[in-house]
């Protein structure tokens, strides 16, 4: 599934709008990672246990919405939304919650989209923007 943080997607039309999807993990984290986080944090660096935290946290968040964007039909979700949170006594859960629209896609350029009336047609190339993250590569096995 494409997931992108722009509004559109590079060589394709929107067909339809299939809704909101959204994705939201909530994690715990231990004593002991928090005490050798602080030892971390203490003498420099960075602390290895929040980063794998943190990209755990937010893999779960993708996954939980790119499978809500799969039940809806969608084809791709667009302007997808990351944002991080702590919760909980004393900031001891971390959310991570990530959100975007559904959509069904079809094979089209942009110029035809955005102008029905135009009659040139220019070619544009169908390879998606750096922008696009491609998850099916993450969970798929």
């Amino acid at each position: 599934m494409l997931m992108s943080t722009t509004n559109s997607i590079e060589g394709m039309q929107i067909e339809r709008y299939l809704g909101i999807v959204t994705g939201e993990t909530i994690l715990g984290a231990n004593f002991i990672k928090d005490f050798f986080a602080g030892l971390t944090d203490f003498f420099g660096g960075r602390s290895g246990a929040y980063e794998k935290e943190l990209r755990k946290a937010r893999d779960a968040a993708f996954k939980e919405m790119e499978v809500w964007a799969r039940e809806l039909g969608a084809d791709a979700i667009i302007g997808v939304d990351v944002d991080y949170s702590t919760v909980g006594a004393r900031g001891s859960m971390l959310m991570v919650n990530v959100s975007g629209t559904a959509v069904k896609l079809r094979r089209g350029n942009m110029e035809t989209m955005s102008s029905s009336s135009s009659s040139s047609s220019s070619s544009s190339s169908a390879s998606p923007s750096p922008r696009v993250r491609k998850t099916a590569s993450i969970w798929d096995e």
